[in-house]
């Protein structure tokens, strides 16, 4: 029987509501360079570190910036982004995460962070939710991004559990493709359609147990 060990969890999406504000500082930062940025477009950046998500967002406004021109702007939107975060409390949680987070600490199955987030540990902290982990990966931690397993195998490492007992938590198709590349099982907060290529798909952690995973995904 394969025994769940470990939860891996996204951040923006799946714990806490920050992908509004991610998207709202994109918005600002396209319409600065003469161009709209739609909230379908923003779909394509999610899970995807900063420097890959502004080169998506400059390739939909068609245009061409050298580096230090990037560097720039990548920073400016991230400026932006800490001023929203910033004033983020335990209200921003998402429903049924809380609930969850608890549950797996009591069943004693390890919990880590996996998020391309640079901010993370701001985001941790101002909605309580950092004594809940018993490991934290964030985009400071990794040199690739999703759908490139890295910060999911090193989330597996940091708690000491082996991939085929890890489940991954996950709103973007990316996250899914790197959970799958990282030989875990993942399950998709949000729509089926979008994420299809997982292994279970559930609206939101509100929809989802321990008792659930294990009889999901227990294999004799």
């Amino acid at each position: 029987m394969t025994q769940i060990k470990a939860c891996l969890f996204d951040l923006d999406g799946v714990l806490v509501d920050t992908a509004k504000y991610h998207y709202i500082a994109w918005k600002e930062l396209a319409e600065s360079l003469g161009f709209l940025f739609t909230e379908q477009d923003n779909e394509r950046l999610k899970g995807v570190s900063r420097v890959a998500s502004l080169n998506i967002l400059l390739e939909i406004g068609g245009l061409t910036l050298d580096e230090e021109e990037k560097a720039q702007l990548a920073e400016r939107k991230n400026n932006r982004y800490i001023e929203y975060i910033a004033k983020m409390d335990s209200s921003e949680i998402l429903p049924g995460a809380l609930k969850f987070l608890e549950e797996c600490r009591d069943q004693g199955i390890k919990v880590a962070l996996g998020s391309a987030s640079k901010n993370a540990m701001t985001i941790l902290n101002n909605t309580g939710l950092t004594p809940y982990f018993d490991a934290i990966i964030d985009g400071t931690h990794t040199s690739a991004a999703k759908p490139d397993p890295e910060v999911f195998l090193l989330g597996a490492t940091a708690v000491n559990i082996h991939p085929e007992h890890c489940v991954v938590f996950e709103d973007a198709e990316a996250g899914i493709i790197a959970a799958t590349r990282a030989g875990m099982i993942s399950v998709g907060i949000g729509s089926p359609q979008t994420l299809r290529a997982a292994n279970m798909v559930v609206p939101s952690l509100a929809h989802i147990s321990v008792a659930v995973l294990r009889e999901s995904f227990a294999v004799v």
